[in-house]
């Protein structure tokens, strides 16, 4: 780091390090080594101190999460503490811990600098320092500080992703009698592994994303001697930038970067590309002359055992586009998998002749945070497990993400490939969002409360099911529950008329004879049928005649502020699915707005609300006509929003 000055680029918003307002460190992160000096993309919260001290860190717990979570490309390049005391004595305490922290995950420290910053409890003001590592003494402060307002462009205009799957099914054998040297004999095993990552003869295949069959593909194999462990990415990109023709090693990244970019990331890291690695072995390259295949037999002195330890390695790397190919694989891809090889060694050696953990990488790019994350998760007992829920109850707490939110669930996990997007996208031809569509409600200094999220249009005679009369509270159902899947809740199908029957027999709610029937369900039976499939518990709201609805504005405004779930509409003679309200509390007047799942006719979202198919209804409307019928009862279903992570 250097050459930058004084001018510190800080990537993330001031809330964002410091919040939430507490005493304790924020490992500050960077990528060094390819973004401008000085530069703070993202931050995150240490969580584990020693008795609770927030100035005592526990670096080899600490160090154990940040090599799983952070990609490779990213470092901690500082750290900020908050505490009561004295600024620049603190920035000093966190400049000291960071660099602590950065040899324990053995840094490759090819620039100078760390960055210590400070902030107490009771202001926003930040003081940051630069410190160099040799000496501490050497100590200045940062004075210009820039928080950017278009960070995503300056991450991923210059970056790129390069990412490696790996599966490798490692064989261990042990005589019966002595099990305990079955750890012992899986580490040795994982040496030998990571040997072989970095042998000569492995191969390495590189190839361009393509979205499109308009696009030319790109690839280059790479061998493990075409790689240079012990040169400094430094040396690489000044190289890849010197000469006219590079040979193959050094080629630059961007030439294998897609000219179309339109891929999976949200907001502006759709730019992003991503360079897919794949590590073959290569047993022949040695081979000096050709021969018959040769089988030995060594027989064993004892009853032996075999073990199998299973990796499924997925690594993801960020990289600057202007670095070699060959610098990336042997600075990013290979540290990364030999981390993540080490990480799940350590959790399934263990458990080798038991049911031992079956891991599965994922990577997520939560809200607020500009580069993903990884994350190791067990799956042999489903996402549910109290294990599983607290790992990401403590992915959320390093990450400043809120606890109510399944940000981290697996239905989140970032997909790369693109042909599968597409699938999905066929896979759902639901309209989504119809009311964004939508005039405003007429209410005057109205306050518009709507709901939180994403869903989609289920109506009569969608998907070729004839239930034209008696289907409606059914697909105000299926709207509800496409509003849980969109949301990441569950991972569960839109369930058909007959499966929401079938679940209503399951409790004893309904005779066997129900299912396959016409018959109408209600607000209560919808209830039961959240309960049943997505374990959803909800409100009900009972009224003795539509002319009370508007009475019940301001606590359904407060539904849609504080649950934000689409809400059902049943009692009455119909069902319908309420999207948000418009309410004026000063002299009540308020509209609702209404999705009617009674429509028949195709997804034409123009027709949808020039009919008025989905719009803003007042209770009575100007020729005195009342939507909500008075001498009929509604009862209103409200789904609560689970508090999950």
């Amino acid at each position: 780091m250097g050459g930058d000055g004084n001018l510190l680029r800080v990537l993330c918003s001031r809330r964002t390090l410091l919040s939430p307002r507490e005493n304790g460190l924020r490992w500050l992160i960077g990528a060094p080594l390819f973004l401008p000096s000085f530069n703070v993309v993202s931050s995150f919260r240490c969580i584990h101190y020693l008795h609770g001290d927030p100035c005592s860190p526990d670096f080899t717990h600490e160090a154990d999460d940040i090599r799983t979570l952070l990609i490779r490309g990213f470092d901690i390049v500082g750290a900020l503490l908050i505490n009561d005391g004295d600024l620049e004595f603190n920035a000093r305490k966190a400049a000291e811990a960071s660099c602590m922290i950065r040899n324990y995950l053995s840094v490759n420290a090819e620039h100078q600098y760390v960055i210590g910053a400070a902030a107490d409890l009771s202001s926003d003001t930040i003081q940051f320092f630069k410190y160099e590592m040799e000496n501490f003494k050497h100590v200045e402060s940062l004075r210009t500080i820039l928080f950017e307002t278009n960070p995503e462009k300056l991450v991923w205009e210059k970056g790129c992703l390069i990412r490696c799957e790996l599966a490798l099914k490692v064989p261990i054998y042990a005589p019966e009698k002595i099990t305990s040297d079955m750890e012992d004999l899986c580490s040795s095993l994982t040496d030998l592994t990571i040997a072989e990552l970095k042998d000569p003869s492995a191969a390495f295949l590189v190839e361009r994303p393509t979205v499109n069959s308009d696009e030319t593909s790109a690839s280059i194999v790479l061998h493990g001697s075409d790689l240079d462990f012990g040169r400094s990415i430094s040396e690489n990109l000044s190289s890849t930038n010197n000469q006219k023709e590079p040979d193959i090693k050094d080629l630059a990244c961007f030439q294998f970067c897609s000219k179309n970019q339109s891929f999976s990331f949200p907001s502006a890291q759709e730019n992003a590309d991503v360079i897919r690695v794949t590590m073959l072995s290569n047993r022949s390259r040695n081979i000096i002359k050709a021969g018959a295949p040769v089988a030995k037999y060594f027989p064993v002195a004892e009853p032996a055992s075999c073990a199998y330890a299973n990796f499924m390695l997925d690594v993801l790397c960020y990289s600057s586009k202007q670095c070699s190919v060959a610098s990336a694989i042997s600075k990013l891809v290979v540290p990364g998998l030999i981390d993540q090889l080490i990480t799940m060694k350590d959790a399934i050696s263990p458990h080798l002749l038991t049911q031992h953990p079956q891991l599965k990488t994922y990577h997520f790019l939560p809200p607020g945070i500009l580069h993903p994350i990884t994350a190791i998760y067990d799956l042999r007992y489903g996402e549910n497990e109290v294990g599983q829920r607290e790992l990401r109850r403590s992915l959320h707490s390093r990450l400043g993400l809120s606890l109510d939110r399944p940000l981290l669930r697996i239905a989140n996990a970032l997909s790369f490939d693109t042909e599968a997007d597409n699938l999905m996208r066929i896979g759902y031809p639901y309209l989504k969002n119809v009311h964004t569509q939508i005039p405003v409600s007429g209410v005057f200094e109205g306050i518009v409360s709507l709901v939180d999220g994403s869903y989609q249009y289920y109506h009569y005679l969608l998907d070729g099911m004839d239930d034209n009369g008696w289907g409606c509270a059914y697909r105000s159902l299926q709207t509800i529950i496409s509003w849980f899947r969109l949301q990441h809740y569950t991972s569960i199908g839109v369930p058909s008329h007959r499966e929401i029957q079938q679940a209503l027999v399951d409790i004893g709610d309904k005779e066997p004879s129900f299912v396959g029937s016409r018959e109408w369900i209600g607000a209560i039976e919808l209830g039961f049928v959240l309960d049943k499939l997505l374990g959803v518990s909800c409100k009900i709201m009972n009224l003795r005649s539509g002319a009370e609805l508007p009475e019940k504005c301001r606590e359904l405004a407060m539904h849609f502020e504080s649950q934000g779930t689409p809400v059902m509409i049943g009692g009455g003679v119909l069902a319908y699915t309420l999207l948000g309200v418009d309410y004026n509390e000063a002299n009540g007047d308020c509209a609702f707005l209404i999705l009617d799942p009674h429509y028949t006719g195709n997804d034409d979202i123009k027709k949808i609300v020039n009919g008025g198919w989905c719009g803003w209804k007042k209770a009575v409307d100007s020729k005195g006509r009342s939507f909500f019928l008075k001498d009929k009862f509604y009862n209103l279903l409200l789904p609560q929003r689970p508090y999950m992570v």
